[in-house]
């Protein structure tokens, strides 16, 4: 047995993963010690800049600090930090890795697009049984980037990530409160446009299944399902039909922030941006049905992702 230490730094949060890893007769288990999720918006305003805000940088190093003091007392061997979206795009990276290198003393790695792609089909695949006897995409809908992941039970046939995330179209779109007809378009033109790129690289209509992970498409599936709380229980492995999901990502869109913040499985820091997320997550699941010919009808949610592909990947 081995204890690791998987940390994911995305666009808007930060979250630890401490957990025992278990290899035998080819079998892998991952059981989780500590599992925490803090939003900091590292990407809060990198869209417009190109650079890393000081404030978004002292709340990542106050939450790295945090979770040094667990790594610490529960005693994991090994440790990994992975940065994806924003940190890939701001000129002031650097100040980023050389505060996280001083606070855990490990490097922070600042991964591509297609490794953040293969580690969360590694995560949502370790746990899904729906990999058996399908082409299933894994689309991973986070802040700042979108990786759209085809693969089987045999591993990753095709990955690409793309710039479309729930923190970058609030910020470049959906101003109002709520969004206009003209904003919502507009971020709609960005994810169709999107979506065509990903599909120069990744045979989007051979998918059979598709499932979805992180915050924006967990907290979907929580409204859709009507949850008296978020329940991470209740929301892995839940298999929707693609128009429930829709409503209840257009719903989600519609409301006030205000009436977002008093849903019971609302997180805080997604009250502002779920709306994008939702719209990103609709526009990807009709397309899918339309692209698969309507092989596609359903899509399933999975609280595993790419933060068990990183600590299976160092167990």
């Amino acid at each position: 047995m081995t204890r690791v230490a998987a940390i994911d730094c995305g666009t808007n949060s930060i979250r630890l993963l401490i957990a025992d890893i278990n290899r035998s007769n080819g079998n892998t288990a991952l059981t989780d010690v500590v599992r925490e999720m803090r939003v900091v918006r590292l990407g809060q305003g990198v869209d417009a800049t190109g650079e890393l805000a000081p404030e978004a940088l002292e709340r990542t190093f106050a939450a790295t600090a945090d979770y040094a003091r667990l790594i610490k007392e529960h005693g994991a061997e090994r440790i990994r930090f992975v940065a994806t979206s924003a940190s890939r795009d701001a000129r002031n990276r650097d100040v980023f890795v050389d505060g996280i290198r001083d606070l855990l003393g490990v490097e922070p790695e600042v991964i591509s697009g297609d490794e953040e792609a293969a580690l969360s089909f590694a995560g949502a695949s370790s746990v899904l049984p729906i990999l058996d006897g399908h082409q299933v995409l894994v689309v991973d809908l986070g802040g700042g980037s979108t990786e759209f992941v085809l693969g089987t039970s045999a591993g990753v046939t095709a990955a690409k990530s793309v710039d479309i995330g729930c923190v970058r179209l609030t910020e470049r779109h959906l101003r109002a409160d709520p969004p206009t007809a003209d904003q919502i378009a507009a971020a709609e033109a960005d994810v169709d446009a999107a979506m065509a790129r990903a599909g120069r690289d990744v045979p989007l209509e051979r998918a059979t299944a598709v499932v979805g992970v992180a915050g924006s498409v967990t907290t979907i599936t929580a409204h859709a399902l009507r949850l008296p709380e978020y329940s991470p229980d209740a929301i892995h492995g839940a298999v929707l039909p693609i128009g429930e999901v829709r409503a209840a990502a257009t719903d989600l869109l519609s409301m006030t922030r205000t009436d977002r913040a008093a849903l019971p499985y609302m997180h805080p820091g997604r009250v502002d941006v779920i709306g994008a997320g939702g719209l990103v997550w609709r526009r990807i699941l009709e397309r899918m049905g339309e692209l698969s010919g309507g092989r596609i009808t359903a899509a399933t949610a999975s609280e595993h992702d790419i933060l068990d592909g990183i600590a299976l990947s160092i167990g």
